[in-house]
This record gives structure tokens, sequence and C-alpha cells, in this order.
């Protein structure tokens, strides 16, 4: 049989890479980049190549398992559907609906079936204590979207192939392609920047890779990024520099006015000794950023897991809309996607704070509380205590603070049941685990991602092969439970039962005909003829149609984050010493389930704790030496990389490692274990305003082991 070769979307990252992949007899020969897609142009990471890893692992679960007193064994998908759903109902039976707690992980989002259908299963349930990684992520970037544009998926996206100005804080798009700001071939967009006369500054407690590459770098201490964004914000106003463009009709005058005055205290002098950046090239910063022809300010995980991360992404888009650099051609701009999951229905609706979590009171966001309470809800007893729990595509183990104490409380639960390909630290506590088919086997379309893309893009794969035999597709999962679960809550009325049912029977691609109709500018037969993808166009200025406020205004100072000032105000006079923590990621690292695949995890030890040489000189630790690494909450062992990447007072520990655990059925990660940097993060850091996990800038103490890393 002669090779074919096959087109689709990368599902890996935010990306969304186009792949060329050559097959023969149901195997995968290569995986290239497809040099026809005309948004990834070509560009792939090593990454890529892990699809075919997954597709082929061995370790991989293809059928739905039940923990037994002699290990792991298989059941038919009825009896697991049967099986959990009883034991959900009679849990919530015996102690309340809320008993059941669920948790998401990133890559439901990079699922076409559990993004279309995992949230009618939710709501099945419906708990309160839903949970999900948005909160050790991103949560401040849709914080600050809800409370300023009106919904919390209305994000501006950086136009960086039109820009002459970028300015990154916190994030290192090199190696993450974007994140909330869907990228491919970074480097080459960078490079356009400078060619055609721009800069790229980069403020990060590392000299990224991103860094690297940049134009210019300042090393900033973490967790005090927030002084430098309200000071630059201060600055436009004080030199009299705001430019509204045509955004001022919809910006109230009034909310102008009285932002320079909650501002006052930030002032440039302040940022430089709370940043430890130099108060001259705080003002050449600012200064360059105000006369650039177009300019962005765009910040990522290091000041969104941060404990201000709600007022970082707030100043961040007060500066894009101050310097008329918001909804404009290289500033800060929004997509106008094919499927277009920002519901006009909802216009006006705030969803935050309707309820709070039972142990801390921190607030809920979408529908969703704080990951970090997600222990403490479980461990905890009273009323609402979780005493059951669904995970769906997620290691919170690994991935959220206090890995150690999650580990626990999962072994507490009366029942667990994970939708999953892997027994990993977090599925090992499952009564049963439910395998979706997964990677080259399902179809694909990025909703989400689309969304956040620097062009408007539309783009459908489908599957590469054909599931085995008795597998099932996730939203074939999900479906199942959910009607499983609302048996008893469907309505007597027979027509209302029957479209019920009917909407459980809806595919993936049914879904994505309905919203590709709804949005008219591309339809599903169209995606299909294209495998490619599809191409429409740069982004347009469009905040004016899309926005949601009930009042169709851009709210400068809403009373949540002028209130969070008084918060922040309380720390002017105050000083961290000691040493502080910081994670870092990989190009060939993703979270934690990608370390199940050898092309991915070998070579050089990358779980290092990279520690600048002046500390290092000053600890008396040796290159590969092995550091104990102390926080309030746990202790881990990891060998040193010295190295001036690093600014002095801090440390990195990459996340997603930590596959020491008992229990786990990933055989490479085993051997590639690494240390778990969520051991050391605190749960009870967090932005008390969005209530985000603080994982970044957390206090730590090092204490020097005498033995060197073997090898």
């Amino acid at each position: 049989m002669e090779s074919t070769t096959k087109y689709r979307t990368c599902p890996l990252c935010e990306a969304m890479c186009g792949l060329a992949i050559e097959i023969q007899d149901n195997k995968v020969l290569s995986i290239k980049g497809d040099q026809e897609d005309p948004f990834s142009r070509g560009h792939i990471c090593p990454k890529a190549v892990g699809l075919k890893d997954i597709h082929e692992d061995p370790d991989r679960l293809k059928q739905p398992v039940k923990k037994t007193i002699d290990g792991w064994k298989e059941i038919s998908w009825e009896a697991a559907f049967d099986e959990v759903t009883a034991k959900l109902q009679n849990v919530q039976a015996k102690y309340g609906k809320d008993a059941v707690g669920v948790y998401q992980g990133n890559p439901s989002i990079h699922n076409l079936g559990t993004t279309l259908t995992s949230p009618g299963f939710v709501r099945s349930l419906q708990t309160k204590n839903r949970y999900s990684a948005t909160s050790v992520d991103q949560l401040p970037h849709h914080f600050a979207g809800l409370m300023m544009f009106g919904h919390s998926l209305l994000l501006p996206i950086p136009d960086i192939d039109r820009t002459d100005f970028w300015l990154i804080l916190g994030g290192n798009p090199l190696v993450s392609n974007g994140s909330i700001m869907t990228a491919p071939d970074i480097a080459k967009r960078m490079r356009a920047i400078s060619d055609r006369g721009g800069k790229v500054v980069v403020i990060d407690p590392r000299r990224t890779e991103t860094a690297r590459k940049a134009d210019q770098h300042h090393f900033i201490k973490p967790n005090t990024d927030v002084w430098l964004l309200l000071a630059m914000t201060k600055y436009i106003l004080d030199q009299d520099k705001v430019n509204l463009r045509h955004l001022e009709p919809i910006i109230d005058a009034d909310e102008l006015a009285q932002l320079k005055d909650h501002l006052s205290p930030y002032s440039l002098q302040l940022a430089a000794t709370k940043t430890g950046i130099v108060s001259q090239d705080i003002q050449q910063l600012f200064d360059e950023f105000i006369s650039a022809k177009s300019a962005v300010c765009y910040g990522r995980l290091g000041v969104s897991v941060v404990e201000f991360g709600g007022l970082c992404h707030w100043a961040i888009n007060l500066i894009n809309i101050l310097t008329g650099n918001l909804d404009h051609p290289g500033g800060a701009m929004f997509t106008s996607p094919a499927f277009d999951i920002v519901d006009k229905r909802s216009k006006g609706k705030v969803k935050f704070n309707r309820w709070q979590s039972r142990v801390r009171g921190l607030p809920e966001f979408g529908g969703e509380l704080p990951s970090a309470t997600l222990a403490e809800e479980i461990l905890t007893p009273g009323e609402g205590q979780i005493r059951a729990m669904v995970t769906s595509c997620g290691n919170p183990v690994l991935s959220t603070p206090n890995g150690s104490a999650l580990d626990k409380a999962l072994e507490s639960l009366e029942f667990m049941v994970s939708v999953d390909i892997y027994i990993n630290e977090t599925t090992k506590h499952a009564d049963i685990i439910l395998p979706p088919a997964t990677g080259l086997e399902v179809p694909h379309y990025d909703v989400s991602f689309h969304m956040l893309a620097i062009r408007n893009t539309s783009k459908y794969s489908a599957p590469v092969f054909a599931k085995e035999e008795g597998a099932k597709y996730d939203y074939e999962i999900f479906q199942a439970l959910t009607k499983r679960m609302i048996s008893n809550q469907l309505p007597e009325e027979e027509t209302a039962r029957a479209n019920i049912l009917m909407q459980l029977k809806a595919t993936p691609e049914m879904a994505l005909t309905f919203g590709l109709n709804k949005g008219g500018q591309v339809n599903f037969s169209e995606l299909k003829g294209n495998p490619h993808g599809i191409d429409l166009g740069p982004l347009i200025p469009c905040l004016t149609e899309r926005i949601m406020t009930i009042d169709d205004k851009l709210h400068l100072t809403p009373k949540l984050f002028i209130d969070d000032l008084e918060r922040l105000n309380k720390e002017i006079a105050n000083t961290t010493d000691g040493m502080l923590l910081i994670g870092r990621r990989h190009l060939r690292s993703n979270n934690s389930w990608m370390h199940n695949s050898y092309r991915l995890v070998k070579g050089p030890e990358r779980c290092t704790m990279l520690i600048h040489p002046k500390d290092a000189a000053s600890f008396g630790i040796t290159n590969g030496q092995q550091v104990a690494v102390q926080s309030k909450v746990g202790q881990v062992e990891i060998a040193a990389e010295i190295s001036d990447e690093i600014m002095p007072g801090v440390i990195s520990i990459p996340h997603g490692w930590g596959h020491h655990r008992p229990g786990i059925q990933m055989s490479i990660a085993k051997e590639y274990a690494g240390v778990s940097v969520n051991d050391l993060t605190d749960h009870n850091l967090v932005d008390a305003l969005t209530g985000n996990a603080a994982v970044n800038g957390v206090p730590v103490r090092l204490i020097v082991a005498l033995r060197l890393r073997s090898g």
C-alpha cells in the first residue's frame, strides 16, 4: 500500500500549527509542518512528533478500567457508565449536590468533543464545586475582560504582525507559541518586527528564550510587575499623552478624569524601587512605547499567577487603551471568529462571586471556584464537603498549588472517576477511568484558539485514523454520562424530553456546522474542502460592535479594581527578602502528560533549579549539586544549574514534573521523574481579587545537600 498524506491542526498547545502527516498501513511515517497552512506557514515545534508517540503508546488506556484489590481491570463501557452515574447519584443523595466536585484540565479545551459536550455533563451534576486549570493560569485575563469589556472571552490579542513596539511581561512566546495569543512561528514574526524598524522588549526575572531574541531585556523582581504597569499608566496620564482614537465615544470622561487620582501613589521612582529596574531605563521604556507609531503591551503567566494578577491585567488594558493601541492595527485587537462563542445573550451578566468556597470564602468566577481551594474542600469536614470527584483531562496533583495536599485529599474520597488516557499522579486515585479516543483518532476544530489568534482563521481537521474497535470518543462518553445523570431530571412533557435527548445525540461536527452557519463567514463544507485551513484576514477594529457591557461602554475604573488598590497600597512600604521561586516552560514539554514520549524527554536533564552564580557562591552550591528547596508547604530535592540567565535572588524550577509518586503507569515518565514545583507552591497564596493561584514569586529556603547528582 502506498503512503498518503493527511493534513490537520496540532492540538497539543495554542499555536494551531498545521501538520502534514504521512501514513501507511495505519502507521505514522512522518510528521512535518504543513507548508500550505496559511496561518502556521510550515512551522511546527518538537511537540508535534509526540502525536505519533501518543497514538502508539502502550501505556495509553483504550478501554474503561476499574480499580480492584487485584489491580486495574478492564470493564465494559456500559458497566462503567452505569457504575459511575450510580455512585455519583448515591453520593449526592446522601450528602447533597455539592458533594461531587469536578476538575477540568488544560487539554479539555484542546479537544473538540470535550469542549462542546463536557459542559452539559457538568451542568447535569448541579454542583457548585467546579474547578479547572483556568484559576492556576489565566483567570486574571478573563476577569479584566469581563469587568472592562463585558465578557470573559473578549480578550485583546497583540497584533504582532503589524506592531512597531512589542512589550512582553512575564511571557515566553518563543516557547509557548503565544498563550492567550495564538501565534505559530514567533521567531520569524519577532524578526519581522525588527526588520521593519520596530522593537521587542522583554521584562522577566529570567532571560528567557524570547528575551534572548528580543532587542532589550530587563530583569524584574517577581511579583512586582504591578508597580511598573501602574506607574506606566500614571505616566501616560501625567504626560498628557492620552489618545483614545475611535474608542472615545464609548469611554466615560468622568472615569478617565478619576483614573489619575486613583493612580497618584504609583510613581516611576516607586516602580524602580519595587522592581529593581533603574528609573532611567523605566522612563526610556515608557517614552519609547508612547511615541511608537503602534505598540502593544502583552502580559502572560508571570503577571497572571501572582498576588496582584487582576490589577496587572487591568493596567495592561489601560496602557493599550490610553495610548490609542486598543482595537487598533498594531496594538491589542479582538478577533472576529467564524465560530463565535461570545454569546450575546450573556450581555451585561457578571458571573462573579455568586457563591464562595466553603472553607476560605474565595469567589466563584464563570461558575468555577479557585482550584487552590480544592484540597481543603475535600479534607475539611462539614456540610458541603466534597466526597466524590470527577476529573477530565487534568493532573491537578502536579499542576495546582500544594499538590501533596491534593494527593492526600484524593486518597480520602468515597468515589472518583477520571476521563483520561493515562494512569497518572491524579487518575491513580480514581475508582474508574474512562479513556477517550484521542490525538490522531478524533476530528478537531480549535474553538477557543481561533478566538485568541493573531489573524482571523478557520480550520477543520478530519481524523487521521479511525478509532479502535470498541473505543469511545470523548463526546460519546460525556453524552452517555449526561443522559444517565438527567434521567430523573427530564421534563414530563414528551416533546421537551425528545428535544433534550436529541441534543444528546449531536456530534461535534453537527454543533460545529450550526456555529459556523450562525457566524456566516464560512460553512462546514468549505472547511472540509480546505484541509490546510482558511485565512479570513487580519484582525480588524470591532470593539464598538462587540462590546458586551450593559451600557455599551468600555469601563476604565471598575469598582472591584479600584477597591483592590487599597490592598496594593498596604504593600508600598513592605519589602521581601530571601529567595523567590518562579516556574519555567520548555519547548518540548506540555504540562505533565507529554512526558511519556521518549523523544520529548530525552537529552540533558531539564528538571533542574536555575540559580544565579552570585547566589550559588553565597550558598556554597556547585553545578549539579543536590539542593533541598523548602517552602511553607513542602520540600523537594533537586540538582542545581548555575546560570546568569536567572536574576539574583530568584530560582526557577520547571512545572509539570514529579513522576516519582507510586502507582502511576507511565513507564517513560517514571524514568524521567523530576520533582514537582507544585509541591512547593502554597495553596494559601492567591490573588484575593480574582482567586487565581499565586504560584510565581513563592518564598523559599535553600539547604545544600552533600551528595552530587549521579552521572
